[in-house]
């Protein structure tokens, strides 16, 4: 089967594993993604993941709500993207999908350290690569991290998996008159501000001239469209 994106870096939100629960990892939602995912890899797609921790604790409002300093709460929401790893993990492995997990902390017991060279081969080999514990440094993203992984290991596309399906001009949720944009320009994104990805990492895709696709992870099917190059949610591309 002939794709439009080869190898490339999906995205998720610690928000997006919770599912319907106040906090943590949604076994619904853990079954679902596995279940995509395991369909991209079946498509022949090389594919690595970055996840977030906020299910578990997002750095920056955890800190000013409960008089932590920045820093030490941003390595708490690192440790929180490394459980989610490991879910993950252990949920694509029991499906017959094979995982490995590399993280920028030193957790050797969890995960293996992230070493690129090892990462390239093991998406070459077939296997999902889930990086975990952001950049490793504090006041970073996951976001960022996203966008310096994939193009660490040479990904064709960063893929953000989201609850909504695709960028607006607003929060379709409240705002009934919000547009959904279909394609956008990297610089469009970043002086309109537009909730797409922090202004880091999409500087970063921009010069590295690594187009962006927003989605519904949700929706069935949609990680395999956007894959195989179908019009799916909202493209960041340059000019």
């Amino acid at each position: 089967m002939s794709l439009r994106y080869g190898r490339a870096l999906l995205k998720l939100s610690g928000e997006a594993l919770m599912g319907r629960e106040s906090s943590g990892v949604s076994a619904e939602v853990l079954r679902r993604m596995v279940s995509e995912l395991k369909s991209a890899r079946d498509m022949g797609a090389q594919l690595a993941l970055v996840c977030g921790g906020g299910n578990i604790v997002r750095g920056e409002s955890f800190a000013a709500g409960m008089g932590i300093d920045r820093v030490t709460a941003d390595y708490m929401g690192m440790l929180a993207t490394v459980i989610n790893g490991m879910a993950l993990r252990s949920a694509l492995l029991e499906s017959g999908v094979e995982a490995r997990l590399q993280t920028a902390l030193n957790l050797e017991q969890a995960a293996a350290p992230y070493i690129r060279e090892k990462a390239i081969r093991h998406l070459e080999a077939g296997r999902i690569v889930i990086f975990a514990g952001g950049t490793g440094n504090p006041f970073f993203t996951t976001d960022t991290a996203a966008s310096l992984r994939a193009a660490e290991v040479g990904a064709e596309a960063l893929l953000k998996a989201t609850k909504v399906d695709g960028v607006y001009s607003g929060d379709p949720e409240s705002d009934p008159r919000a547009r959904k944009y279909s394609r956008l320009t990297f610089d469009d994104a970043i002086g309109r501000k537009l909730r797409v990805m922090d202004a880091t990492a999409l500087t970063l895709c921009r010069d590295r001239g690594m187009p962006i696709h927003v989605f519904n992870m949700n929706r069935r099917g949609a990680l395999t469209a956007i894959l195989r190059g179908e019009d799916e949610g909202t493209l960041v591309e340059a000019a």
